[in-house]
């Protein structure tokens, strides 16, 4: 009975341990580059998502498109990304190696929304009714011009700390001012008449005076 009971538990063991090899045999690290390929000039594409089909998890590359991720041979590997058009990879299942790399191209995808505008009220009409049937004493009309004054509102840019919802979306424009141009050089903003208007208008405010 002892001897029954030791070869079952040996072969269990040994069972698990094969299974275990096999599973390794199948896994392998997936890495490489998401670069655009709609221009000669090849960029990458940053934070592309990158998802094992029907498997429920993933990556996204980084802002280079360099990604890197264990995945099983035979895996579909789904590559999405806004603006550009989702493609599928499948891993070869042949692969003798535990590595394999692959330069994956993205193809550019625009689509143009219709314009949609956003009205707190019904219509016009009612907007108007509410717009003239408001009453706006002299009093909350002063209140409103001091609220107004650059004095106040230079004052309070000063004073009032900035939170994290704001930091976060200053963050997020300057990373998108950033894709804007990838792949292209940035204009000059000598060239620019708007921003030459900018300064003389901080000029004239007196912005550059030492206070």
């Amino acid at each position: 009975m002892k001897y029954l009971l030791t070869t079952c538990l040996l072969l269990s063991f040994a069972a698990t341990a094969l299974q275990a090899q096999e599973t390794e045999r199948q896994l392998l690290q997936f890495s490489g580059m998401v670069l655009d390929g709609g221009d000669e000039q090849l960029y990458p594409v940053p934070y592309t998502n990158i998802l094992v089909k029907d498997k429920g998890r993933g990556t996204y590359s980084d802002f280079k498109g360099f990604f890197s991720i264990v995945v099983e041979k035979g895996d579909v590997i789904v590559f999405s990304a806004i603006g550009y058009k989702t493609v599928e990879f499948k891993i070869p299942e042949e692969l003798t190696e535990d590595r394999y790399s692959i330069v994956q191209l993205m193809t550019q995808d625009v689509i143009n929304l219709p314009e949609t505008v956003v009205f707190p009220w019904p219509s016009r009409d009612y907007f108007k009714l509410e717009f003239l049937a408001m009453d706006v004493t002299p009093e909350l009309q002063e209140r409103a011009m001091q609220n107004l004054a650059n004095e106040t509102l230079s004052r309070m840019r000063n004073e009032v700390v900035t939170d994290g919802k704001e930091n976060a979306s200053y963050y997020m424009r300057q990373q998108s001012r950033q894709y804007y141009y990838i792949g292209q050089q940035p204009p000059m903003n000598i060239f620019n008449p708007v921003a030459w208007k900018k300064f003389f208008d901080a000029w004239k405010n007196g912005d550059f005076k030492k206070k």
